[in-house]
């Protein structure tokens, strides 16, 4: 019975070591038996009032991930400002009109509210739900012409389920998104190295 409890806890130790990517070669020197699952890529955004991170959904929504990445890489959204704010609801930025203080009655709508290269697809799931601090591509009533505008929810939001596809989830820094208001600056969004 202590042999099989022993072995027990071993498997347990093994089996937590590979969920959590454990890379057994650094240790021995050889291949580990499960291959490492590489991490989740993650979007740093710095704000004027504080910073918070959100990891991308690769695997559930490739092209949409894949857009957002290369705005965010390109620098996109650093310098635009949050053009909607509503609390308990949600937080939304991505419109470069937000840059031209004279364009402010425009901000969120029209044809010029988004970098101009619409995501093409809807890769919409009920694997991913709008829980608080989903992270979602806005559109203005074709999920396939989602293009730069970012939301991210306050709290659960069932009603926004199968309607916007969910690219990620807030991760670190979950205050933050609540105390935007509209008109703050997003300083800066990068891909965390």
């Amino acid at each position: 019975m202590k042999a099989a409890r022993t072995v027990l806890a071993l498997m347990l130790v093994v089996a937590a070591g590979m969920r959590l990517g454990w890379d057994a070669s650094a240790q021995t020197g050889r291949r580990p038996a499960v291959p490492v699952i590489p991490a989740a890529p993650v979007v740093v955004v710095e704000t004027v009032r504080g910073t918070f991170a959100f990891e991308l959904f690769q695997g559930d929504a490739p092209v949409s991930v894949a857009h957002l990445m290369t705005l965010v890489t390109k620098g996109f959204y650093d310098g635009l400002r949050v053009h909607r704010a509503l609390p308990g609801f949600v937080v939304q930025f991505g419109d470069p009109q937000t840059r031209d203080d004279s364009q402010r009655a425009l901000w969120g709508r029209g044809r010029e509210a988004g970098s101009g290269q619409p995501v093409g697809v809807a890769e919409i799931s009920t694997k991913r739900l709008h829980r608080a601090g989903a992270v979602g591509l806005a559109h203005l009533g074709d999920p396939a012409k989602a293009d730069s505008q970012i939301y991210i929810t306050l709290a659960p939001r069932p009603d926004l389920d199968t309607r916007y596809v969910i690219v990620g989830q807030v991760i670190e820094g979950a205050d933050v998104p609540a105390r935007l208001q509209a008109d703050d600056e997003i300083t800066r969004a990068y891909l965390r190295p």
